[in-house]
């Protein structure tokens, strides 16, 4: 079977190579690494010293986020080490030569990870169901353990702020539980620091970055998975919201931010049995009074100055 992999004639990497010195594209590129930036000093997600293993599928995504993460080292006053590691899973038609050479290009250290993968999901999963669940398990296995073999102290995933919020309404929807992405938490094994410095980035910038610097996008599909029918369904909500009530989703993200436990249900979070007329809350009972939305501060990372 031939490699999939989408690539770029002559004509386009021209134009793309053309458009990557126009101000437009230079001011998103900005914006990405100023996001990154911004993201990282909120959540404390890079120290010194630290060595981060940047995950990366061949998608848009990941390729946004390695490429945010070098060039904010190159202004940091601080020291970190950056890897890059992809899971080669054996699917039919994975170009396994794309990825070592795009790194060798722009000259990142990187680690490739050869494991069947494929073949146990679909020895495991029956025709026709969605192998989207084992698939991630078991990668996220070999992920953590090559975090160790590299002694990698953070774990960088490319997940954004679109993929947070379609995560929160599934949750919510379908699992009955108030539970997004975490930018920033602790791999189930306990020993690693999981980090999602595109928190704060949109996936529609992260798209347009991507057609610019024309990486070369590999597929997600070479499985023959379907992305995950309920997640389609979120996509396609939230991407209305956009469209028809502007500034729907930047609230939204807000609101992540923004947690009430006392105006919510849980009695974990807060002690609702012993509430009486001698408890003090930050706020009372204005459920249904109009209030301005807070606005999130945003802190630059310090060792991101210029982001």
């Amino acid at each position: 079977m031939s490699p999939i992999v989408t690539t770029v004639s002559a004509t386009h990497a021209a134009d793309s190579a053309e458009h990557r010195h126009s101000n437009t594209f230079l001011r998103l590129k900005k914006k990405l690494e100023r996001n990154v930036g911004e993201a990282i000093g909120d959540y404390n997600m890079i120290g010194d010293g630290d060595t981060v293993m940047v995950c990366i599928s061949g998608g848009k995504d990941s390729y946004t986020l390695l490429s945010c993460l070098l060039a904010l080292r190159e202004r940091a006053p601080v020291d970190f080490r950056i890897v890059a590691m992809n899971l080669d899973q054996k699917q039919p038609g994975f170009p396994d030569d794309v990825l070592p050479a795009y790194f060798e290009s722009i000259g990142v250290e990187y680690r490739i990870v050869a494991e069947d993968t494929y073949s146990i999901v679909k020895d495991k999963i029956p025709e026709g169901k969605t192998t989207c669940s084992l698939c991630s398990r078991l990668r996220r296995g070999i992920i953590y353990r090559t975090a160790r073999e590299i002694g990698a102290t953070r774990i960088a995933l490319g997940h954004h702020r679109d993929d947070m919020l379609e995560t929160l309404f599934l949750n919510m929807f379908f699992g009955g539980k108030i539970k997004a992405m975490p930018p920033k938490l602790v791999s189930d094994d306990g020993q690693h620091v999981v980090i999602r410095p595109l928190a704060y980035c949109t996936e529609a910038d992260i798209t347009r970055f991507a057609r610019t610097m024309a990486f070369p996008i590999i597929p997600c599909n070479l499985c023959g998975s379907q992305e995950n029918a309920q997640r389609k369904q979120i996509k396609a909500m939230l991407q209305s919201w956009a469209r028809e009530f502007p500034g729907r989703i930047e609230s939204l993200a807000t609101a992540l931010q923004n947690v009430v436990p006392s105006h919510l249900a849980d009695r974990k979070l807060f002690d609702f049995v012993n509430v009486d007329q001698s408890t003090k809350l930050d706020e009372g009972d204005i459920a249904f009074d109009r209030e301005s939305l807070p606005a999130v501060p945003k802190q630059i990372f310090p060792l991101f100055p210029d982001a």
